[in-house]
């Protein structure tokens, strides 16, 4: 079991880091910008950079990234370890149509995803992975779930980027997996791993905390009659993975420990309805989110739907879990369906409501072990390698598709294959054409995805396994 962790963790975390998006896109550029200003000044100022992102908030008379500070100041060690192999940026004002400052950038945001957005991502498929083990014995189903999660879903384009989209559904995953590992024994630990990882989603993305608050409210329940001390231990853990950081990074942004950058927000006229462009849900933004040619969830995630289905026959069981996952999910859905940019700008799919993949690709375990026969489980497998296949396209062509684009799997995705327009990582740095650096990656992948499958279980489950699902059954 051991190898087989980490033989997913080493697919998952190399699937992420062999791609890339754009380093200056606004939404990557601001939080680079941001760590810079720590690293090399001690601040937070951007007012250098401001001119080359639309992503700023202005306090007097300064710029300031206008987003929530858990990206950057996780990528902190990645901004220093940039400066120290090589130097800090000596030339202003940099312009966006410089190469040398866009080779600057892209050595931070790839360093960053490495030791960031890349970690989160398979340490969320391991999570994934243990928790559809123990929910359906099935070695099966758990692969299938946690490469459903990491790389059949815009999860894995996402994981390319300092957008903080794809590490919320990861910390998602991993909160959900200690809080149920947590109502199986060792509870304080687990407990306190669980809230940390909320409290960091919410670091992270403030609108986390609606989510998270289902999650969290379900491991409360779940921990309060057999052990408060563990209730405890989630609580004050993610306070302080929350609350730590956020008034640091505000006391030196700002001089004020509460502070949120969006209330600064230059540029965004629609930031100014409800809380902080937060209005109420709209069913035809929703139909759109989910649907819609533009940015429909399922044209990119194809492998959501029998995950869905999975999510109701998990209910048969675990019917508390069952509801958290559905109910955390469509409060996701819902925010995106209420935010007055709900579309994200530039976005292959919809960006906002990539928090809410993990929650229901939990489903995909116990769907394939409700499989009875081999063409469903053929079937099954056909549908996640064209979930894999998309996101491959998206991930190294754009995950960031310009909001102008009818179908974005059919142009800009598709088109930029055809032209050969794709980032890769030995295209960026080697020299290598991007077709080589994709022939590259594939070969490294399927060797890995090989070892993997040769490594799987014959049976359903091992003994000791049944016997731990058993024992679960009865505490619940």
């Amino acid at each position: 079991m051991a190898r087989t962790r980490l033989l997913l963790f080493a697919l998952v975390w190399l699937s992420c880091v062999w791609f890339g998006s754009w380093a200056l896109n606004p939404n990557n550029a601001t939080r680079i910008y941001a760590g810079m200003a720590l690293v090399e000044r001690g601040d937070a100022r951007i007012d250098t950079y401001q001119a080359l992102t639309i992503d700023k908030a202005e306090f007097g008379g300064h710029f300031f990234m206008d987003k929530a500070p858990g990206m950057t100041l996780l990528s902190l060690p990645a901004m220093a370890i940039a400066d120290h192999v090589g130097s800090p940026l000596e030339y202003v004002p940099p312009t966006i149509y410089d190469a040398n400052f866009e080779h600057y950038m892209t050595v931070r945001l790839r360093l960053a995803v490495a030791l960031v957005s890349a970690v989160i991502a398979a340490l969320a498929a391991l999570a994934m992975h243990d928790l559809g083990l123990r929910l359906t014995g099935s070695a099966n189903g758990a692969l299938v779930a946690g490469l459903g999660f990491a790389l059949g879903t815009p999860v894995w384009g996402w994981s390319t980027t300092l957008f903080g989209h794809a590490p919320v559904a990861g910390l998602f995953v991993i909160a959900v997996w200690a809080l149920w590992r947590a109502g199986e024994g060792r509870a304080m630990r687990f407990a306190a791993i669980g809230g940390a990882a909320l409290g960091l989603a919410v670091l992270i993305e403030f609108e986390a905390a609606l989510a998270g608050s289902v999650i969290a409210i379900w491991g409360a329940l779940r921990l309060w009659r057999t052990d408060r001390r563990a209730v405890l231990a989630a609580a004050g853990a993610g306070l302080v993975t929350l609350l730590v950081p956020f008034m640091t990074y505000n006391m030196i942004a700002f001089g004020t420990p509460f502070r949120f950058g969006y209330s600064g927000v230059v540029g965004f006229a629609g930031m100014d309805q409800g809380l902080f462009g937060l209005t109420s849900p709209k069913p035809m933004v929703l139909l759109k989110i989910l649907v819609g040619m533009r940015r429909g969830l399922l044209w990119v995630a194809p492998v959501l739907v029998p995950a869905t289905v999975g999510l109701w026959l998990l209910g048969r069981k675990h019917r508390g879990l069952a509801i958290m996952l559905a109910a955390a999910a469509l409060t996701v859905l819902l925010v995106n369906s209420a935010y007055v940019y709900w579309d994200g700008g530039h976005s292959t799919g919809p960006r906002h409501s990539v928090p809410a993949i993990g929650l229901i690709v939990i489903g995909l375990a116990p769907f394939w072990t409700s499989l009875r026969f081999a063409w469903g489980r053929a079937a099954t497998v056909a549908l996640l390698l064209v979930s894999v296949v998309i996101n491959l396209m998206i991930a190294a062509a754009n995950i960031t598709t310009p909001d102008t684009y009818r179908f974005p799997l059919a142009d800009p995705i598709l088109t930029a294959w055809k032209a050969g327009a794709l980032r890769t990582l030995p295209s960026d740095f080697l020299g290598w054409s991007p077709i080589a650096g994709v022939g590259a990656y594939l070969t490294v992948a399927l060797m890995l995805i090989s070892a993997l499958l040769a490594r799987r279980p014959t049976g359903r489950s091992n003994d000791s396994q049944r016997q731990t699902n058993l024992a679960v059954d009865r505490k619940r």
